[in-house]
């Protein structure tokens, strides 16, 4: 019986790791399945630009697998039996039970709302994409001079901000923020980054924590009451609880802990990826929840499948985080580099350099996740038994 590898994801994480085990592992020994709530990749990347107006390539998931061995269940996971080694999905119609003898978790994350009351009920986000397309309705409903409040200060909100100021002219943008914008950007970015909130008339409200969110205000904690026509959530991300519920040892965050080769250190037969994943960096902090930190992951966790099952010496991937890459609207970006205590460095790349580096980035990403069977070897690693079902290894 082929050894059985269930993917719970299809993000960038969980998709390249699907398509990089798929070509390396010989098809005789192994069984590849991928469960993914949508049918097509999402470029999360890309995300805020869906909201905004923009059209989005489509990707669907049953071309990209194609010719690949790789078996899509599209359905809502519900559930996992880390005990049973089993996953529970809805499709809809039929609930399921997906048995594994190997787990690689790559559900990624969402909008976080730190318990925030009225956040749920009346605030958009854009770290999915069916939160994305309802912001994007709302911003079609919205007449010339309604307001959009943006609240967070970091990436996400910056990103959002800036992309539905250029592309919705007639509205009237705000970001709320718990600190400064930007703050931990080095001077040079953040001198860029507030001459783009100029160019966009972008209202900037600092030093501002929204405590409450009704359907159109977002009540700072101070009791100043931000009117908005819509208010865009963009102040962090939370992983699903399903890891937790699971029996998997997790942080307080709900984020898998993990040993270096990214195996769960309290179940080593399932292994994480992406922004699920509680792991050090080289810099001895924290890996940020973000597309770098998914590619390095991805690589380290399917290197460490790949040897734990077939006896192949694992590779070491560097888990180093170089710096934060911002849009600014589809004509302008910063790219910041950091030191290796994660701060800012003062320099930084700004303008249409910066935006076609990160165009390049996307894109490339993009396409490599669409073309699995890119690349050598193929189907070319045999099971090692002793070691795939060793119960030394499930112990440890």
């Amino acid at each position: 019986m082929p050894h059985r590898i269930v993917v719970l994801g299809a993000g960038y994480a969980g998709a390249f790791s699907a398509g990089y085990l798929a070509r390396q592992l010989h098809t005789d020994d192994f069984e590849i399945t991928v469960v993914n709530a949508e049918p097509d990749f999402v470029e999360r990347l890309r995300l805020h630009q869906l909201a905004a107006g923009h059209k989005l390539r489509q990707r669907p998931l049953a071309k990209v697998f194609a010719g690949t061995g790789i078996r899509l269940r599209v359905a809502r996971i519900t559930g996992v039996d880390v005990e049973h080694r089993t996953v529970t999905i809805d499709d809809g119609e039929v609930i399921d039970r997906i048995e594994y003898d190997t787990l690689l978790y790559a559900l990624g994350s969402t909008a976080a709302d730190h318990g925030v009351a009225g956040v749920a009920e009346y605030a958009f986000h854009v770290a999915q994409r069916p939160a994305a397309l309802r912001l994007r309705a709302r911003l079609d409903e919205l007449g010339e001079g309604a307001t959009v409040l943006v609240v967070g200060g970091n990436l996400t909100a910056i990103e959002t901000a800036t992309e539905i100021a250029e592309a919705r002219a007639g509205l009237r943008v705000g970001v709320a923020t718990s600190g400064e914008l930007g703050g931990w950007l080095g001077p040079k970015a953040r001198r860029h980054l507030l001459r783009a909130f100029d160019r966009f008339d972008i209202a900037v409200h600092e030093h501002t924590t929204i405590a409450r969110v009704e359907q159109d205000a977002a009540i700072a904690a101070d009791g100043t009451a931000f009117a908005a026509d819509a208010i865009v959530w963009a102040a962090g991300f939370a992983v699903p609880p399903i890891a937790a519920a699971s029996g998997l040892e997790v942080m307080p965050n709900g984020q898998i802990t993990v040993d270096r080769q990214l195996r769960s250190v309290s179940h080593p037969d399932v292994y994480v990826a992406g922004d699920s994943a509680f792991i050090i960096g080289e810099n001895g902090h924290p890996l940020p929840m973000s597309c770098a930190s998914a590619g390095y992951t991805s690589a380290q966790a399917t290197a460490a499948i790949i040897g734990d099952r077939t006896g192949r010496k694992i590779k070491t991937t560097a888990l180093t985080y170089f710096g934060n890459h911002i849009s600014l609207g589809r004509k302008d970006a910063i790219f910041q580099l950091v030191d290796d205590d994660a701060r800012a460095k003062p320099g930084a790349l700004c303008g249409r350099s910066a935006t076609r580096i990160k165009s390049a980035i996307v894109a490339t990403s993009g396409w490599a996740i669409s073309h699995p069977t890119m690349g050598k070897p193929i189907h070319k690693y045999r099971a090692t038994t002793a070691r795939a079902h060793s119960p030394a290894l499930v112990a440890r």
